[in-house]
């Protein structure tokens, strides 16, 4: 499975605007120095294999946001805000004005706008967007996190608030990752 290079971009634009270029030319040196792949120009289409991804992403954490792999969802967020910005690279998905079609049309392809592997299906129903990702063929908190804090960042700049909930998660043993996210009122 790859992860196509918009992610590390927005990673990249994100720590550059709190934490300044010179840090981030140091981190991808210090990355570069662990894996050659690194020391390639990463553009929006070049695919990353999953596992360098999680190497840059577990790095990343650790340098930036002292180990806490809770911030993966604070980068999910970040992410969704970056994307579906006014200027963002994928702003037309939120032309879809319908709530139910926004979660079961659009938000499976969030996930295959970054990823070419694994499977989502998404349901809206009794106020509940359902989210399952299945297909994956390794485990890493990484992908939980990072989908839950874009999915309900999408959701909420789509116009709803949400509680989010995780049903079935792979990091705790599942074959598959399946969050609930309850629609309150906006």
């Amino acid at each position: 499975m790859n992860v196509k290079g918009t992610v590390y971009l927005t990673g990249k634009t994100t720590i550059i605007a709190v934490f300044g270029e010179e840090r981030w030319n140091s981190f991808v040196a210090g990355l570069a120095a662990k894996d050659k792949f690194f020391s390639n120009i990463i553009m929006s289409v070049t695919p990353i294999p999953v596992d360098k991804f999680i190497l840059f992403l577990d790095e990343l954490i650790r340098e930036f946001f002292n180990n806490d792999s809770k911030h993966y969802l604070t980068f999910g967020k970040a992410a969704a805000q970056f994307a579906l910005s006014p200027d963002g690279p994928y702003k037309s998905y939120l032309l879809i004005k319908d709530l139910k079609q926004f979660v079961e049309s659009v938000m499976p392809k969030f996930w295959s706008t970054y990823f070419d592997g694994g499977i989502v299906t998404a349901k809206f129903e009794n106020n509940i967007a359902h989210i399952k990702i299945a297909g994956l063929q390794f485990k890493h908190n990484y992908f939980e996190y990072l989908i839950m804090g874009y999915f309900q960042k999408a959701l909420k700049i789509f116009g709803k608030k949400t509680v989010a909930k995780r049903i079935r998660s792979m990091a705790a043993g599942d074959d598959d990752i399946y969050f609930q996210f309850e629609i309150k009122d906006s």
